[in-house]
């Protein structure tokens, strides 16, 4: 953690929503006037999409699996690298990945590829991750250290299912079969490396539907806001000394339903992102500033 240049992680896994969260924060940071470097958790994976296919390929001929959640898929390394030189010195090393054709065509490459690894070239007020990774422990890294404030977005996992199952095979032309397989393969890598950073996280944003979805792999639809309800977990509500009474009124037909965990209508889960998340960042910010103005004091 760096009080001079903070770190916002937000962590979940693929069709969790994290881009919820994103929304919500880019809100703040425009209402701030802060200026984010903004790190996509993409660019950090080994392979880009063509490599990808070939290297399954391969660990399934050699009986293993591969994917983009576990530390065969990604440079975990790097990512702490990036982490820990911005928490010390403001900048660090970072690239893009290249989603699509409007994307790829500012850097004159193909969609679905890496550009050039490259320093940060502006500065900012502080940087915001949002990917798989913004929790990573294991042996060789510890990613979560770094991070002033850690935010994990978990729906249950068959409503995460459907989300991914909905997204793939709608805006990315996958058969539903294909898709199913990919969960699959993931799964020992999401139990392994993805579902253990929940327990790190400082706030839980859960989607819980209210609506039957017993077989995801058959759901005609993705259940709606006003279907679901959403159980935000706080790790230690006085870290950053959360004022449960204030939410409640601000959240029509919320509840507490455990000494550290709110729940609201599915409905009302950016409000509560941003009323939660605003007095953080800004304390986030307070200390970033006292700790600048002390450092400018002339020593004696």
């Amino acid at each position: 953690m760096s009080q001079r240049h903070p770190i916002i992680a937000v962590t979940g896994s693929s069709g969790a929503g994290t881009s919820t969260v994103k929304t919500a924060v880019e809100h703040i940071f425009m209402r701030e006037s802060l200026v984010a470097e903004v790190v996509e958790g993409d660019s950090f994976h080994k392979f880009d999409r063509y490599q990808m296919q070939d290297a399954v390929t391969q660990a399934h001929l050699e009986g293993q699996n591969l994917s983009h959640f576990g530390p065969d898929g990604n440079h975990f390394d790097k990512l702490e690298n990036l982490f820990r030189s911005y928490g010390k010195t403001g900048i660090g090393e970072i690239r893009y990945y290249l989603h699509d054709d409007e994307e790829a065509a500012e850097y004159r490459q193909k969609p679905g590829t890496f550009t050039p690894w490259q320093e940060m070239s502006s500065p900012s007020d502080l940087l915001f991750y949002e990917g798989l990774h913004g929790g990573m422990v294991n042996d060789e890294v510890n990613i979560a250290e770094h991070v002033d404030l850690l935010v994990g977005v978990v729906p249950i996992v068959n409503l995460e299912w459907i989300q991914k199952i909905h997204r793939d095979t709608g805006s990315r032309g996958y058969e539903p079969e294909a898709v199913t397989d990919t969960i699959l393969r993931r799964m020992h890598d999401y139990v392994h490396y993805i579902a253990p950073q929940f327990s790190r996280t400082d706030i839980n944003f859960q989607r819980v539907p209210t609506v039957d979805t017993s077989n995801p792999f058959v759901a005609r639809d993705i259940p709606t806001a006003d279907e679901s309800f959403v159980v935000i977990r706080f790790r230690d509500p006085a870290k950053f000394d959360i004022d449960f009474p204030y939410l409640l009124s601000m959240i029509h037909d919320s509840f507490i339903s455990r000494r550290n965990t709110i729940v609201v209508p599915g409905g009302k889960m950016g409000l509560a992102m941003e009323l939660i998340l605003a007095p953080i960042i800004d304390a986030i910010m307070k200390k970033k500033n006292e700790s600048q103005r002390s450092d400018d004091l002339p020593k004696t």
